[in-house]
């Protein structure tokens, strides 16, 4: 065995490259509010104590949070904080990294305590793998203007990027042609509805996983994404654990787009099947 030292300065940079689940036993999990977004339409604040009240550590806000006032994203701060709950991160369509619309988007998120701004979507693709180039390209260009505020941008993956276009998976066009310090969202179910591995994907791309999207997918006929987190298709074990040793993941947020529950209920046993999953 040969014996291996260390200076102090790279034990140092070695530490700062660890990801957060390494440095403090766990990582936060939260709720996308997506999965609750007609009590959240109906009553934000409500809802986001509801949500608090289960246990969820952070929550991401989607793209109709782009329509408040600053003085409207400070009164959901003041909430937040009072709650003890975060939001690191908010869902965002394209049009929120327009050059119009940037500059609200970066100001609501700095009040929100967030970290990223999410490209959600990037809307109507209608040609081949050019086309994703100039989505990476806006992309890119976004992160450049957010990093200067503190923040950074990130990609949320659906279906069809997972999907070959020309022989390539967009999501990895996305990936070769932005910054290594863009976020890559991972939403696991539309990724195994693709027929894709997320485990996989994490380990092709360590560092860049900083938050994952616990939906479940199932095969099984009229289950699709109806299914509740951990009753699916997804190896959570495996990607927890490729997510905590090389993805670099910070917060967990599960989405749900409905099941035979109510809304809160879907949520509230989606939170409890993680617990007993990922401990």
């Amino acid at each position: 065995m040969v014996a291996v030292k260390y200076s102090r300065r790279s034990f140092l940079a070695i530490s700062a490259a660890l990801p957060m689940a390494a440095k403090s036993g766990k990582v936060p999990v939260g709720l996308e509010l997506y999965s609750v977004r007609t009590e959240l339409a109906k009553d934000l604040m409500g809802t986001v104590r509801k949500v608090a009240g289960m246990g969820y550590e952070c929550v991401e806000f989607y793209a109709p949070y782009l329509k408040w006032d600053a003085a409207r994203a400070k009164e959901v701060r003041k909430l937040l904080d009072e709650l003890g709950v975060k939001c690191y991160s908010t869902h965002n369509s394209a049009s929120a990294f327009d050059p119009a619309n940037l500059d609200h988007a970066i100001e609501l998120n700095k009040i929100l305590g967030g970290k990223y701004i999410v490209m959600a979507s990037p809307g109507r693709i209608e040609g081949g793998l050019d086309e994703w180039k100039k989505v990476a390209e806006k992309l890119t260009k976004a992160h450049e203007k957010m990093k200067a505020a503190g923040l950074r941008a990130g990609y949320h993956n659906h279906q069809r990027e997972f999907r070959p276009v020309e022989g390539k998976r967009p999501i990895e066009v996305i990936a070769a042609n932005t910054p290594k310090d863009v976020m890559l969202q991972l939403d696991v179910g539309t990724c195994l509805e693709a027929g894709s591995d997320p485990v996989a994907w994490i380990r092709a791309n360590p560092g860049r996983i900083k938050d994952i999207h616990c939906k479940d997918w199932s095969s099984k006929a009229g289950k699709g994404y109806k299914v509740l987190f951990g009753e699916g298709d997804a190896p959570w074990k495996e990607i927890f654990q490729a997510a905590e040793s090389v993805g670099g993941v910070e917060y967990y947020l599960i989405e749900q787009e409905g099941s035979d529950y109510p809304p809160f209920e879907t949520v509230k046993r989606c939170l409890a099947n993680f617990k007993k999953i990922h401990g």
